[in-house]
């Protein structure tokens, strides 16, 4: 793995709940990450489910954000998306996101903290259903290695590799 400068430190953030179909997108994805690869130390994967502001202190320290999640776009379900920077808090405001109002408020509150990211990053996917039901509909099925690699991609841009588990 190749070292990293010690003032990059990155989250990479699966947001969702699993029992609501596709909105369970952005945790298998992390759960995927934690379990087909090694990260350098400053890289924390983590399984965000829905806890919203209870996440505010996971976001104190760190330079890098990537947030996956199903998004509501309006595109046919499993379209893929990468939002970038500012445009993330203004597609908070237009686009929904099944946890809209607790990322767009987590956000919100670290930037007033002082504790925003320099780079945000959200890896994101059209639902096909948020129905109350185990599984992801066969569209987005169809998108998890996409995503898991446009996850990688993204650390890969910020100097970050990942080490396949043998």
């Amino acid at each position: 793995m190749t070292s990293k400068p010690p003032h990059i430190s990155v989250l990479v953030l699966g947001i969702g709940n699993l029992v609501m179909g596709d909105d369970g997108v952005g945790v298998m994805v992390a759960q995927i990450l934690q379990q087909r690869y090694r990260f350098p130390g400053n890289v924390e994967i983590m399984d965000g489910g829905t806890l919203g502001l209870d996440l505010l202190p996971k976001l104190e320290n760190i330079s890098h954000l990537i947030l996956i999640d199903a998004v509501e776009t309006g595109e046919k379900a499993g379209t893929c998306m990468r939002l970038y920077g500012q445009e993330l808090p203004i597609a908070l405001e237009t686009k929904l996101s099944p946890h809209q109002m607790g990322l767009k408020d987590l956000l919100a509150v670290s930037e007033l903290m002082g504790h925003s990211p320099q780079e945000m990053v959200l890896i994101g996917v059209q639902p096909g259903s948020i129905e109350m039901e185990i599984g992801l509909t066969p569209e987005v099925e169809a998108q998890v290695d996409t995503l898991v690699t446009n996850v990688l991609t993204e650390l890969k841009n910020w100097g970050v590799s990942a080490l396949p588990v043998a």
